[in-house]
């Protein structure tokens, strides 16, 4: 599925091309003539046009051939003279414009190459296409920021959860040696570091956010999670030290408290919800 910018109530398509952006010159063409190849040819038959696209091809593709260049500049005044796309890549190995046929056929060209095309069809229109490329590229960006702090915080989350099961599992009493025992004391004490940090427990907060999915970890901010790593460590240890359920808890609120004042992050359970 191609990205599509709306210019001027005309859909653009675009496309990716090792990493590169690249913009659909036969629909830029539409909102001007259906004709769209012949606008193309038009374009393609500018002295100007052939001088860019040659520069472009040499700042940024090392297999161009430059040979024929000569013999196109001295036949583009030509009347009769044509040059499509296909031609100028097969006299040129040009990389910056393509033909394509299929489903999202047509013309397509770096985003580069797209702009100068767009200040030849119209400086207006080209204005437009700059203004809704930058905000799909914005959007896009922040898009992949959301989603790597996502599963950057979850990788973590879910890393030091099981850091935390194991070191307590080492620490439980022998006697617990039923497995439906074993999860009550695990869940026990994975709502105790909750009630620390975030000062509710796993099953209220749920009840109490039914519209969202998942837990109360996958809403925590960065540093709440690393907070949370540093109780489930401090917590480990305060078992193998024998404390009590009240003195751990007592520890590990004022311990959480601290570290978020430290890391400007405490604004309270509405950013949890």
């Amino acid at each position: 599925m191609k990205e599509v910018l709306t210019v001027q109530g005309v859909e653009i398509k675009l496309l990716q091309k090792n990493k590169q952006d690249y913009i659909s010159l036969t629909d830029m063409a539409r909102k001007f003539n259906d004709r769209t190849d012949v606008v193309i040819q038009r374009w393609m038959r500018n002295r100007n046009t052939i001088e860019f696209l040659a520069i472009w091809e040499k700042l940024n593709n090392d297999s161009f051939n430059p040979t024929h260049l000569d013999g196109i500049r001295g036949d583009i005044s030509l009347n009769s003279y044509v040059l499509s796309v296909k031609q100028w890549i097969s006299m040129t190995s040009a990389v910056g414009i393509e033909s394509r046929a299929g489903r999202y056929g047509g013309t397509y060209a770096h985003k580069d190459i797209a702009m100068e095309f767009g200040t030849w069809l119209s400086p207006v229109f080209k204005m437009y296409l700059i203004q809704e490329f930058q905000s799909l590229k914005k959007l896009k960006a922040e898009e992949s920021k959301s989603t790597l702090d996502w599963d950057v915080k979850r990788v973590f989350a879910k890393a030091n959860y099981h850091i935390h099961r194991e070191a307590v599992h080492k620490l439980l009493p022998a006697k617990l040696n039923s497995k439906k025992k074993r999860e009550v004391v695990f869940a026990n004490e994975a709502d105790l570091l909750n009630l620390a940090l975030f000062g509710i427990t796993a099953k209220e907060w749920a009840q109490e956010n039914t519209d969202l999915k998942g837990n109360i970890r996958d809403y925590a901010s960065t540093e709440q999670l690393l907070v949370m790593a540093n109780l489930e460590s401090l917590n480990s240890k305060l078992i193998e030290w024998e404390c009590d359920l009240e003195q751990r808890f007592e520890i590990l609120q004022k311990t959480a408290l601290k570290q978020l004042n430290v890391l400007g992050d405490f604004k309270g359970l509405e950013d949890l919800s």
